[in-house]
């Protein structure tokens, strides 16, 4: 899991086979949550989630 922030932005990746649908939701809402109760901001934080599984293969 690495989480990386970019302006007003907060991407957190995280292994497709470790976490489900429904983890990566609640997990978006927890660091979300977590944002609001600790930090002053102006304006909002966007919190992505990405879990993605890439195959790569190459014809010759």
């Amino acid at each position: 899991c690495y989480a990386l922030q970019a302006g007003r932005e907060v991407r957190i990746l995280v292994r497709p086979d470790e976490v489900d649908d429904l983890a990566a939701l609640r997990l978006a809402r927890d660091v979300a949550k977590k944002i609001e109760d600790t930090m002053q901001y102006p304006g909002q934080i966007k919190v992505q989630v990405i879990r993605e599984k890439r195959a790569v293969e190459y014809a010759r």
